[in-house]
């Protein structure tokens, strides 16, 4: 267990020697003899397009020792090298995770159960690009002969929340070439309906995104798409021009209808929250072109050749997840808050809540045994400078302290006279105003004095942050963020000895789902003696009756 190992209790005992110490000290005394400026060197690192000053960290030297011999003690390097190896690190499911494999080179070693995968990626790969150019130059056409102006990507969880955050990401680099995307993921009716409103059948393309092409949401709107399209028109015989699948169950695809030329493939090898770079990413190839999705691959491959070889005191993944444990597990910071000053980067947050809570929301060790510390933070966040006008006042004066991860690209993607350096003082200000606080002497230096309003204006400070600066927000830093924290959620997984790869946390609620619906739609009945909980039967009966009288208003 992590809460055995030396450096763990050595930790420990370590933070109850600096856990009063306010960072600003550490600042203040460099006005003199520059320890300030020796800090931000040390507390600093570059890697792949990305600059990481994480010296706004409650932490010294010795903490930083500390925490990088935790991550020795705890085999990072060696779980690091069975990842790369292909091992079937994702215990529970007896698979490797070796999602790194689809942003390699073709020639790179990669294997799992003793084959090699890469020729298959790169055939995934080439097929995607040979689609993607046709579908953006006019070549794949609609059913009428027109050629295709929308894309409905039809996926949910991983299938969606990836694709959908790296097309929002570079729409700065869409052209007129390329088609619109619309993303589609809920089982609510609404957000399909509300998509369709906007769509001529004869020029749309669908992208069912469903790795076993049974997910309950993704399934039930592509039906209801397929039925879109007849009632508009299309015969059945037609609909292959406006349907592709990416899946891995062939005769599931061939039964929807679809061709499964058209059918993308990808491997049960990857897990949802990390297959972007694979053919769920086809959306963006179509979005922004195949060069803009190659050079993300590219950008992820940079991460990943520095997160393998770095020295674990340079390695910025590490750095970043063992920062993480610092609060989680030895300050107890139930909540970690991610601020991307980015409207393009808008979408990040929700991207990082399943990577991370999905991958790491686990109290179970691989061992079976229950874990003995706290696991996944509870992520959140949205753009900046909104949440300046929203949460940002709990994080600066709550009761509870929150480090927040600042990323900001130093040129905009799109650019206004002014607005940018707005944007940027705001960050670097929040981030500074988060460590220095306010006190009251400073207050009453500033003339403030009045008893009843300086308790209100005082800022206690001492809460830390990380800032990530990238020059411009290219497909490859792009890809080499996402990376990044794909490989800081692995790294805190092996620290707390959990597979970071399943998530059968999911499962039960969808389990459960199957006769509820079944009820409501009053194909079965409930055994109201056993079926459900008294709370649950009471929800069905009410949701029933509201049904019913509905059904029962006869149409005008």
């Amino acid at each position: 267990m992590p809460t055995d190992l030396h450096a763990w209790n050595a930790l420990l005992q370590h933070h109850d020697t600096i856990r009063d110490t306010p960072m600003r000290e550490w600042f203040d005394k460099g006005n003199d003899n520059g320890d300030a400026d020796r800090r931000v060197s040390t507390f600093s690192v570059e890697a792949a397009g990305l600059y990481l000053d994480f010296s706004k960290n409650r932490i010294t030297q010795e903490t930083f020792d500390l925490l990088m011999r935790l991550a020795e003690e705890a085999g990072v390097p060696c779980r690091r090298e069975a990842m790369f190896a292909g091992e079937h690190i994702n215990a529970t499911e007896d698979r490797a995770a070796l999602h790194v494999a689809l942003r390699a080179l073709p020639d790179a070693p990669f294997r799992v159960d003793g084959t090699s995968v890469m020729p298959g990626i790169h055939d995934v790969l080439r097929r995607m690009q040979s689609f993607s150019e046709r579908v953006r130059s006019g070549q794949w056409t609609g059913y009428t002969g027109e050629t295709i102006t929308d894309v409905v990507n039809i996926g949910i969880g991983g299938s969606d929340l990836g694709p959908r955050m790296v097309c929002r990401a570079l729409a700065h680099l869409a052209d007129r070439v390329g088609p619109r995307m619309h993303f589609v993921s809920n089982v609510d009716g609404t957000e399909l309906a509300e998509t369709l409103v906007r769509l001529n059948p004869a020029r749309t393309l669908v992208i069912v995104c469903s790795k076993t092409f049974t997910t309950l949401e993704t399934m039930a709107n592509a039906c209801s798409m397929r039925e879109w399209f007849l009632a508009n028109g299309v015969a059945e015989h037609q609909l292959a021009c406006h349907f592709v699948a990416v899946s891995t169950n062939t005769e599931a695809v061939r039964k929807f209808g679809i061709d499964p030329a058209n059918m993308f493939e990808f491997w049960d090898w990857i897990g949802g929250r990390f297959s972007l770079w694979s053919s769920v990413g086809l959306s963006i190839a179509l979005a922004v072109g195949f060069d803009a999705f190659e050079d993300l691959l590219r950008g992820g491959r940079a991460m990943d050749d520095h997160f393998r070889t770095a020295p674990l005191a340079q390695n910025m993944p590490v750095i970043m997840a063992m920062l993480g444990i610092w609060y989680r597990n030895f300050f107890n910071m139930p909540t970690s808050c991610m601020a991307p000053y980015s409207t393009s980067l808008e979408l990040f947050p929700a991207f990082l809540q399943q990577l991370e809570m999905e991958s790491n929301g686990k109290s179970v060790q691989l061992d079976g045994r229950r874990v003995r510390s706290h696991t996944s933070p509870v992520v959140w966040g949205t753009a900046g400078t909104n949440g300046q006008h929203a949460y940002f006042q709990m994080i600066h004066q709550g009761s509870q302290i929150v480090p927040v991860d600042f990323v900001a690209p130093l040129v905009p993607p799109r650019s206004l006279p002014g607005h940018h350096a707005k944007l940027l003082a705001n960050c670097f200000a929040q981030a500074e105003a988060l460590m220095r606080g306010r006190s009251t002497e400073e207050l009453h230096a500033a003339g403030i004095t009045d008893p009843a309003r300086v308790p209100h204006m005082v800022f206690e400070g001492n809460r830390p942050s990380n800032t990530l600066l990238m020059e411009d927000l290219t497909p490859h830093v792009l890809g080499a963020l996402i990376a990044l924290y794909e490989h800081r959620t692995f790294v805190q997984g092996v620290i707390w000895n959990i597979n970071s790869f399943d998530q059968w946390g999911v499962e039960l609620g969808k389990i459960l789902a199957r006769p509820i619906e079944g009820e409501l739609k009053g194909d079965s009945v409930a055994d109201t003696a056993g079926a459900h909980d008294a709370s649950t039967r009471a929800l069905i009966a009410r949701a029933r009756e509201v049904l019913s009288r509905q059904t029962s208003v006869p149409s005008n």
